[in-house]
């Protein structure tokens, strides 16, 4: 398993009338937390696009225990429980200053070759770094 946590700082843009981080942007918080999982590795979604993969995600979810309020720091916890193949899944606990946990989440994404715009498998040099993690 391989583990990169990094915070956020909510803006008022982010919230609602009550103050409460609007629901949809926790798909926002998760982003976060997987491209700067990715660059904790050495690697980079616009290295990964430039080299022809995109990663399009498949699925989201997203379980909500107690609202993040406007100007918390949020620390995202990023991980990837499994060695990544076709799909990469990125699962997330967000927690306040306090260590309260707020949400928690799951994101599946596709490798996708975007010449053919067909799935394909992984990087060979994305998984060699994460080779040690999933032995």
């Amino acid at each position: 398993m391989y583990t990169f946590e990094t915070k956020v700082r909510v803006r008022y843009a982010e919230t609602d009338q009550m103050g409460y981080v609007y629901y949809g942007n926790y798909a926002a918080f998760y982003e976060v937390g997987r491209v700067e999982l990715f660059r904790s590795l050495g690697f980079s979604y616009k290295a990964l696009e430039d080299s022809g993969i995109m990663l399009p995600v498949l699925e989201l979810q997203s379980r909500f225990l107690k609202p993040a309020k406007y100007d918390e720091e949020i620390t995202v916890k990023a991980f990837l429980k499994e060695k990544p193949s076709v799909k990469i899944r990125f699962d997330y606990e967000l927690f306040n200053k306090g260590g309260e946990l707020l949400n928690t989440g799951n994101t599946t994404l596709v490798f996708v070759d975007m010449k053919r715009n067909k799935p394909c498998m992984a990087p060979a040099d994305f998984l060699a770094r994460l080779q040690g993690y999933f032995d």
